[in-house]
């Protein structure tokens, strides 16, 4: 996260008039920031004098290097609004080149596993972050940045402000991680932000959580190459298994569309175990 704009150059200023003015999220604005100085670095030069080739092979290192589909295509989004519109440069689709996303299906944790994981984890605030990421499908950007008003205890769900596309959205709350809640505001009494970061009014930095789920994913030995992003895959399919309808699943998570909710659908071993073969409603061959 930066901490201070004012000391942004002035075309990195620019950009980041462009994205307030288009309202775009904090972490948003961090990350495209974030990308546009990873490119002057590599390139050592000021993103205004990158050529259009020196894009392409930058882009071109950075998949060879094996970042994730992710981290690029942000890095794309980033580029394009940049050179696109702040600089007026109209550098078509085959100079920024975002990558062909790969067909591969997330990892699912199942309750137990994601409980073993939590179980090693004896700091009480990293694992009421973890529980609630879970238990309420949340994304880790959203799970630190609610405060202690969107939690609803009466209504049982926890209000998402400002999350993926800057769109606010209700989620359920469960009866378990209230619980947990409610011990963990007894230990550190929050007054704003539910889970403040050692800056005064800032939320923590997903760094942190990121690290110790890691640790605490081997220490359980769970050997499946999850994040903390896996938490709120598991929900959704979770979610599916319990016979929730997509619907309701796409509008909990806040998918813009149901194909995306979709994939859930195939990560489901439950949904599709349920499934009878064609064959098997055959007479016998015998």
């Amino acid at each position: 996260m930066f901490n201070n704009y004012s000391a942004l150059s002035s075309h990195l200023q620019k950009m980041l008039f462009e994205m307030e003015l288009r309202g775009y999220a904090q972490h948003t604005k961090d990350h495209y920031l974030g990308h546009l100085r990873l490119l002057e670095k590599h390139t050592n030069k000021s993103a205004l004098q990158i050529t259009p080739d020196e894009l392409r092979i930058y882009l071109h290192d950075r998949i060879q290097s094996g970042i994730g589909y992710s981290s690029i295509t942000i890095s794309c989004s980033a580029f394009k609004l940049f050179f696109n519109q702040v600089l007026g440069y109209n550098w078509s689709d085959d100079v920024i080149i975002r990558p062909k996303k790969p067909k591969s299906f997330p990892h699912v944790l199942s309750k137990d596993e994601i409980l073993s994981i939590t179980d090693q984890v004896s700091n009480l605030k990293h694992k009421t972050i973890f529980l609630t990421t879970y238990s309420s499908g949340l994304r880790i950007s959203e799970t630190l940045n609610l405060r202690i008003s969107d939690i609803d205890s009466s209504a049982m769900v926890i209000r998402v402000n400002h999350g993926k596309g800057n769109k606010d959205r209700l989620t359920i709350l469960s009866h378990e991680n209230l619980k947990m809640l409610r011990l963990y505001w007894k230990r550190y009494r929050p007054t704003d932000l539910l889970f403040p970061g050692p800056v005064e009014g800032q939320p923590m930095s997903t760094k942190t959580p990121q690290t110790v789920f890691q640790v605490a994913r081997k220490k359980a030995g769970i050997t499946k190459p999850v994040t903390i992003h896996t938490l709120r895959h598991s929900f959704g399919t979770h979610l599916l298994e319990n016979n929730t309808d997509l619907r309701t699943i796409q509008v909990l998570m806040g998918h813009s569309n149901i194909a995306t909710t979709s994939i859930y659908l195939h990560l489901s071993t439950k949904h599709i175990c349920s499934v009878k073969s064609p064959l098997d409603g055959c007479d016998s061959l015998d």
